[in-house]
C-alpha cells in the first residue's frame, strides 16, 4: 500500500445494502482528494436496485453514478459481471477497497473465498494481495453465520466496520452520521481530512458545535 502523502487508487463497491446515501459521501470526498488518483465505482444490481429506491432515481448504471455523485474523470464505473476489469487481477495497483454498503450475502461470499461477481472477486484480490479491505457491514440484528464470517475475513486480513452510529457526538440529522462515518473510514484509508470526530479527553469538536448551537 502507498503511504499517507502518495496518490491513491481507491475501489467503492456499493451492495444491496440499505445506506447507499453514506456511499455518496464516501464517492464525493474520495473524488474530491487530491491525494487520491483513481476511484474504482462498483455497484451490484441489488446495489443499483437500493439506490434507485433511496435516490428516487432509475437503477441503470449511469443513473446511479450520477445519484451517487459521481462527477469526476478520476472516476471510473465498472461493470460488476466483468472479470476482466482491472481491480480483478493482483498485478494491479489497487491501494484500498471500500464495500459500502456491505450486504451479508456479500460479507459470506467474500469469507468463502467465493468470488461471484467483480466486487467478490476484488474483495477477494485485496485479501491476496494483503490490502486494504473495509467491509461495512448494514445488518441487524447478527446471527451466529453472519459473525463467524465476520471472524473469517477479519481473520484474512479485512476490517469489518458495521454502520453503527456513534451518539456521543450528539448528531442531529442523517447528514451527521453519514458524515462522521465517512470521516472514520477516511481515517482508515489514511485520507483523513478533519478532527472534528477524535476524541481529546473531555470531547470532540463535533460534540462541542452541537452543544454550542443548541
Amino acid at each position: 500500500m502507498t503511504d499517507g502523502t502518495a496518490s491513491k487508487r481507491v475501489t467503492l463497491a456499493v451492495t444491496g445494502a440499505g445506506g447507499t446515501g453514506a456511499a455518496g459521501r464516501l464517492l464525493r470526498a474520495l473524488q474530491d482528494d487530491s491525494r487520491v488518483e483513481e476511484v474504482h465505482l462498483v455497484v451490484s444490481a441489488a446495489g443499483r436496485k437500493l439506490a434507485g429506491y433511496e435516490f428516487g432515481t432509475a437503477e441503470d448504471p449511469q443513473s446511479v453514478a450520477q445519484a451517487l455523485g459521481a462527477s469526476s474523470p478520476k472516476v471510473r464505473v465498472l461493470d460488476p459481471n466483468d472479470l476482466t476489469a482491472p481491480i480483478a487481477s493482483g498485478s494491479y495497483r489497487n491501494d484500498a477497497m471500500v464495500v459500502l454498503p456491505c450486504a451479508a450475502g456479500v460479507l459470506g461470499r467474500i469469507a468463502q473465498g467465493q468470488a461471484e461477481d467483480l466486487i467478490e472477486r476484488a474483495a477477494d484480490v485485496q485479501l491476496k494481495q494483503r490490502r486494504t479491505l473495509l467491509l461495512c457491514l448494514r445488518e441487524a440484528p447478527l446471527n451466529l453465520i453472519h459473525l463467524r464470517n465476520m471472524v473469517s475475513v477479519t481473520e484474512a486480513g479485512a476490517v469489518v466496520y458495521p454502520m453503527i452510529p456513534t451518539y456521543y457526538n450528539v448528531p442531529e440529522t442523517l447528514a451527521d452520521l453519514q458524515d462522521e462515518l465517512v470521516e472514520r473510514l477516511l481515517e482508515l484509508l489514511e485520507l483523513g481530512r478533519t478532527d472534528r470526530y477524535a476524541w481529546d479527553g473531555t470531547g470532540t469538536p463535533a460534540r462541542r458545535e452541537h452543544a454550542t448551537a443548541r
